[in-house]
């Protein structure tokens, strides 16, 4: 994981100076929506996404939804509204808003838990460590409550550059309803390889949060912990993460679906004292159907 930033600039750069274009045909893509008309599914199976909150559940996952409508310059896609500026043959350029995510960890109906394919826990006290020799050693201040942390909906620009090794896909988005006034970016490799009716899709991202966003899901507030609001400073982070999304056609409107992702989480955001795991996983399996 700590060469995925080395390796996505390496190939945002290579991919610039390749020459592509980009695909013509919806053949064997399952992600291929025709324009002007509305694109609407659901997918059933199990799933888990791991939650790095401490005391908080993992997120279990039955059923995801698919609502998408691209129009000639309008698209709406499972909640985002987007506006194509530019396009051409080898890029696209769009407005658009898109979830936070770190919310999804805080409330199991985040709409991120809902539409997984584009947590609730108990807010219970944080349980003070004990020493691994059985011992008991002063506890550390336990964290009360949490308040809120808020969902919001972020507004901003996004790039897609086709190559023929992949899609490099870039973006960067502010808070548009004030909760944290923070700032997200990520920037995202992922290459497609169809197989008569399997299609496999593989990805690697960096998604970066200001200081503001940390603060905010991550910081401890005064009534939570006097002593844990002053110890834990939020700063910017980055998480790097390796995706893998696998499709089998079945029929017109039947696929099969497997999705896996693994999230190694900034130190930034691991150093909190609401986190206790330095990583976060998601999988999921089930079938999906296109109407």
């Amino acid at each position: 994981m700590p060469y995925l930033l080395a390796l996505l600039l390496a190939i945002s750069l290579y991919s610039g100076a390749s020459s592509a274009s980009v695909p013509t045909s919806c053949d064997n893509n399952t992600d291929c929506i025709e324009v002007g008309r509305w694109d609407l599914g659901f997918t059933l199976g199990y799933g888990n996404k791991s939650n790095p909150l401490k005391d908080y559940k993992d997120i279990p996952l039955y059923v995801v939804p698919t609502i998408a409508y691209y129009g000639e310059r309008w698209f709406f896609d499972n909640g985002n509204i987007g506006y194509t500026l530019a396009e051409g043959e080898n890029y696209t350029l769009n407005l658009v808003t898109t979830f936070s995510n770190d919310s999804a960890f805080f409330y199991r109906w985040d709409p991120s838990n809902i539409f997984l394919l584009s947590g609730s826990g108990n807010q219970r006290a944080i349980s003070p460590m004990v020493s691994t020799l059985g011992t008991r050693v002063a506890p550390e201040p336990v964290i009360g409550e949490l308040e809120n942390r808020n969902f919001t909906y972020l507004g901003g620009a996004e790039a897609f550059i086709y190559t023929r090794f992949g899609i490099v896909h870039a973006s960067v988005a502010h808070d548009i309803l004030n909760v944290h006034d923070g700032l997200e970016s990520k920037l995202k490799w992922f290459y497609n390889i169809p197989l008569d009716k399997w299609n496999f899709e593989f990805a690697a991202v960096l998604d970066w949060k200001s200081e503001e966003v940390v603060d905010y899901y991550y910081g401890v507030r005064p009534s939570e912990s006097l002593f844990w609001n002053q110890e834990y400073q939020a700063e910017s982070a980055l998480n790097q993460s390796i995706e893998f999304t696998g499709q089998y056609v079945l029929t017109k409107n039947w696929n099969l679906l497997l999705v896996a992702r693994y999230t190694d989480i900034a130190d930034e955001i691991v150093d909190s004292p609401l986190v206790d795991k330095d990583y976060t996983t998601t999988y999921f399996v089930g079938a999906a159907y296109r109407f």
